[in-house]
């Protein structure tokens, strides 16, 4: 299947590493407004550089666009391409806003269009094995998830200075403005939703915590750089999720049973471990133990991955993620004319599910508390000197 990218930015190159894992993908192309941008990526990958989006799109022999712009014109891009007759797979999130991403979901299917989104990586090898894991009942009945997406104190990095393979730079203030929210939850919210089923409701709480992120000039929007959602799903499951760029970087995953306890350690790895902790009556003991727990650790068995991982991508940070396997997913459910796993339908709930975290005044406003106390004052013995 032909493709072609609208966005040459940092994230573009991810993309383009990963390409070759799929030979039944042809990049045919690609077009960016920066016209250095896009002569840069072009002749950085030898491929065709587009003078306009709608070049590109009047190329009948483009059968799928890969939308790689900023997340504010991910709607305006996707729907022009569906116009257009040419299939979509967009980073996420779909839309910035729940009726555009309702839009081009009725859109895509009135066209009978495929249509998905970003993050592909419940169709990781660390993510499959996780799932097989809970179909085989090796934790017996499911209770609780906890998932961690902490990016560490972004601000205080060298973050400036940090370029693509083609030279892109990381477009900071674009990721700030937007928030880890929107940028990072998916990552999660795909798997949770893949293993436990549609979610029932959500109770969250997001907050900028850190108003200076050294930007001049100073950021426009005071995006959320903290976010903490619990998701009652409808099989019943209730999952905790936490984002932040304050945090040390976390990005793993418990899954809690009454027969044991399942622990990805990173899910930006295809290939991490993915460990199983049975919850024996010695484990629970130890568990309890002051002593004891902290050796509890040494009760996890690793899991054999379902399969290998069979790429070699890794970027300069922690990231070893195919991002082509999503547009692979779409492109290969469309010639064997079959479900998309990462369907439109998927990919709306979980852009409904991310809006809901981000912003969750607006979805639906949170309790508000009607007493109040004086401040508590500490023992005389702990006051300050």
């Amino acid at each position: 299947m032909r493709i072609a990218l609208i966005g040459c930015g940092y994230v573009a190159d991810f993309y383009a590493a990963t390409l070759p894992n799929h030979p039944q993908l042809e990049l045919a192309g690609v077009a960016d407004r920066d016209a250095q941008r896009l002569s840069q990526f072009a002749a950085h990958y030898d491929t065709r550089s587009y003078g306009s989006n709608e070049e590109l799109l009047t190329d009948s022999s483009i059968d799928l666009v890969v939308n790689l712009t900023n997340p504010e014109s991910h709607f305006e891009i996707s729907r022009a391409c569906l116009e257009a007759g040419k299939h979509v797979y967009s980073e996420k999130p779909l839309a910035m806003k729940l009726e555009q991403a309702r839009e081009l979901t009725e859109l895509a299917k009135s066209r009978r269009l495929g249509l998905s989104s970003a993050p592909c990586n419940v169709l990781g090898e660390a993510a499959q094995t996780a799932w097989k894991a809970i179909r085989g009942q090796d934790l017996g009945e499911i209770y609780l998830a906890y998932a961690e997406m902490d990016d560490g104190l972004i601000h205080r990095t060298n973050f400036r200075e940090w370029k693509s393979e083609s030279g892109a730079p990381w477009p900071y203030r674009d990721e700030f403005e937007v928030g880890c929210t929107l940028e990072h939850a998916g990552y999660y919210l795909c798997w949770l939703v893949a293993f436990f089923g549609p979610a029932r409701n959500v109770t969250a709480f997001s907050a900028q915590i850190v108003g200076d992120k050294h930007i001049d000039p100073p950021l426009e929007v005071a995006a959320p750089d903290f976010s903490v959602a619990c998701i009652e799903f409808e099989s019943g499951i209730v999952a905790r999720l936490t984002c932040s760029i304050a945090a040390p970087p976390d990005r793993s995953l418990r899954i809690i049973g009454e027969q044991g306890v399942l622990i990805v350690k990173d899910c930006w790895d295809y290939g991490s471990p993915v460990l199983l902790r049975k919850r024996t009556p010695f484990a629970i003991r130890l568990e309890k133990s002051r002593v004891g727990s902290r050796f509890i650790s040494l009760l996890n068995r690793r899991l054999p991955l379902t399969r290998k991982p069979s790429f070699q991508f890794r970027s300069a940070g922690a990231t070893a993620m195919d991002f082509c396997a999503g547009i692979a997913e779409l492109a290969d459910s469309i010639t064997e004319d079959r479900r998309c796993r990462l369907s439109a339908d998927f990919s709306l709930h979980i852009n409904e599910l991310t809006l809901a975290i981000q912003n969750p005044e607006q979805m639906g406003t949170p309790y508000r508390m009607t007493s109040s106390l004086d401040p508590v004052a500490p023992m005389p013995w702990a006051a300050d000197s």
